[in-house]
């Protein structure tokens, strides 16, 4: 067993918890540079260099960890979530795809694809989508209130109502939001007492 690589990586560890961020990376690197195959080290650069917003570097660091672990669903989705963070929607989706592909009850991946769809500007994929986020985890407000306005751009009124009635029933004030939003005037009886 190597221990200089499982020392850095410890050591990095605590340098995480003293918030030494740049110190951390340094000792993740050379965990990484002891073993090209270490995927811990190589999951953790990809996550510190995405919480400092490099992600290129975070890219080239998720890609490493699924040549590692090939079919790793939560690697795919970590790659996809940084994709849409870097502006790049399209690579994004692939990633999410690969990731429900994987693990189809992994909401997350859903709910990023949906927004990825949206930001393209394709609604009904983006309806598709948080459709099953929403289902995944019925009391998510995001997931009904982001269907909800993928069912507006995609001129699908009567869904759109659908899901404000269900967001209605658990969180009236982002279903207040909703129709204000979509100008769903026909529903503001529903929450017309409500302060926001």
């Amino acid at each position: 067993m190597n221990f200089d690589k499982w020392r850095h990586y410890i050591r990095a560890r605590l340098f995480e918890l003293l918030g030494n961020h740049e110190g951390a990376l340094a000792e993740y690197h050379e965990a990484f540079r002891i073993d090209p195959g270490f995927r811990w080290a190589a999951n953790a650069l990809a996550w510190r260099h995405a919480s400092a917003e490099r992600y290129t570097e975070a890219i080239r660091y998720f890609d490493e960890v699924l040549k590692l672990k090939a079919g790793d669903a939560v690697a795919h989705y970590n790659l996809g979530f940084v994709y849409a963070k870097n502006h790049q929607p399209r690579e994004a989706i692939a990633h999410f795809r690969s990731a429900v592909d994987l693990r189809s009850g992994l909401d997350l991946a859903w709910y990023g694809m949906g927004l990825a769809h949206a930001t393209l500007s394709e609604h009904c994929e983006a309806m598709a989508a948080f459709d099953k986020a929403a289902r995944l985890q019925p009391m998510s407000a995001p997931a009904w209130y982001q269907l909800g306005m993928a069912c507006h751009h995609a001129h699908e009124g009567d869904r759109l109502h659908q899901v404000i009635h269900h967001l209605n029933r658990f969180d009236p004030r982002m279903a207040k939001r909703l129709i204000l939003e979509t100008g769903s005037t026909d529903l503001a009886y529903l929450v017309r007492d409500l302060v926001v």
